[in-house]
């Protein structure tokens, strides 16, 4: 016997706009009814509620689970260990934060082990708890690496590229290079060609060999403007290059660390509400407090939510949840609430070729949705029809 699920009264953001009150049906997984309701008491709505766990969530908000491509880790537990264990308790931090889908990213280490984590996260892949692998790194700048271990850079030589695609089992969703280094552009190409997102991303590359990896496939900007020489007047560099572009996404780091607003909003304006994607590049202290935390084989110090290596200071990914960003979007850097959607939820979903099924509230959909309060606080969290985080505490 089916569950059924209603959800009524609430602010509803559909890919249309946002609807004052809405009426949402839950089957099992799925929504099955994405209704815009005119006022109170409409004819039908007791009949769609019968037999239903029926929900007035008046005075809230419902937006789509949101969709994170660029996670390193959560809950004191990072990806990069190619641990079950700690995988789970990353994923499950991050889902009680709102995000329902989302790519498990590594950073740079011995070719060998990064295969071996490719491995592991298949798994979690093929289960259904991750939507893909995301490589960052070792195929990167040294000028413009971050929290990435030198020693360990290398260039993108195609082969071993195709090393970690064949250990991700067709599951590899992204890969982060520096399209500069040699062998850059045939491995851009040869990503391209298997249907692994492209990403431009810890380079020191110029204006010109940015547009040429994008001529060549690459489709994403690996945190926009952060690890990559910064805009300029006569050089302008990959931040130019990236933003101009129709066919690239623009990561966004929104943690008040990573980016002045005014950045923030620059890359809204230049590349277009459809064309951001927020993202987390959290890692293992996302919904932790300050303290030392492994990265790779490195060791990061959180003090007051900001990431660093202890050894050099760099900003080290960050702490920050996506809830976290969509309640920043929309309170401080006045990004309308339908954009700040788009960009955690539809735009990404697009990215991974997973928009038939999520990053939407739409009948058909996946049931994966966000409730929050007046305030934009987060309150509930739905995937595929089963709360997570109850918005009634239950």
């Amino acid at each position: 016997m089916s569950k059924r699920t209603v959800l009524t009264g609430a602010r509803v953001v559909l890919p249309e706009g946002v609807h004052e009150n809405g009426r949402l049906t839950v089957e099992d997984s799925r929504l099955t009814a994405v209704e815009p309701v005119a006022g109170t008491g409409e004819a039908g709505g007791t009949a769609a509620s019968e037999g239903a766990e029926t929900l007035d969530l008046t005075g809230h908000w419902i937006v789509p689970g949101f969709v994170d491509v660029h996670v390193h880790g959560g809950g004191g537990a990072s990806f990069s260990a190619g641990d079950h264990t700690e995988s789970l308790t990353a994923i499950d931090t991050h889902r009680r934060h709102g995000t329902t889908t989302m790519v498990a990213s590594t950073v740079t280490g011995d070719l060998d082990e990064l295969a071996r984590q490719a491995g592991s996260l298949s798994e979690l892949v093929e289960q259904g708890d991750l939507a893909g692998i995301h490589f960052e790194g070792p195929f990167i700048s040294c000028q413009r690496r971050g929290a990435h271990e030198e020693s360990l850079l290398r260039d993108p030589d195609p082969a071993d590229v195709r090393k970690l695609l064949d250990a991700a089992r067709g599951h590899a969703a992204m890969m982060t290079l520096a399209p500069e280094r040699a062998g850059g552009l045939e491995s851009v190409r040869l990503l391209a060609d298997n249907g692994v997102i492209a990403a431009v991303g810890h380079t020191d590359g110029t204006y010109e060999s940015t547009l040429e990896a994008v001529e060549a496939g690459a489709t994403v900007a690996t945190h926009l403007f952060n690890a990559m020489p910064p805009l300029g007047h006569r050089a302008p560099g990959p931040v130019a290059a990236l933003l101009e572009d129709e066919r690239v996404t623009v990561e966004l780091i929104n943690d008040g660390t990573h980016l002045h607003p005014a950045a923030l909003q620059l890359a809204f304006r230049a590349a277009g509400a459809e064309r951001v994607a927020f993202i987390t590049d959290a890692m293992g202290a996302a919904g932790m407090g300050d303290g030392r935390y492994p990265l790779g084989n490195l060791e990061v110090e959180v003090r007051d939510g900001v990431a660093r290596l202890v050894e050099g200071g760099s900003i080290a990914g960050s702490t920050l949840t996506l809830d976290r960003a969509f309640k920043r979007a929309v309170t401080v850097d006045g990004i309308p609430v339908a954009q700040a959607v788009a960009a955690l939820s539809a735009n990404p979903a697009r990215l991974l070729g997973v928009a038939d099924r999520v990053g939407t509230l739409e009948a058909g959909k996946l049931a994966d949705l966000v409730v929050l309060d007046e305030s934009f606080d987060l309150v509930g969290v739905m995937r595929h029809g089963v709360w997570i985080v109850h918005p009634h505490g239950r």
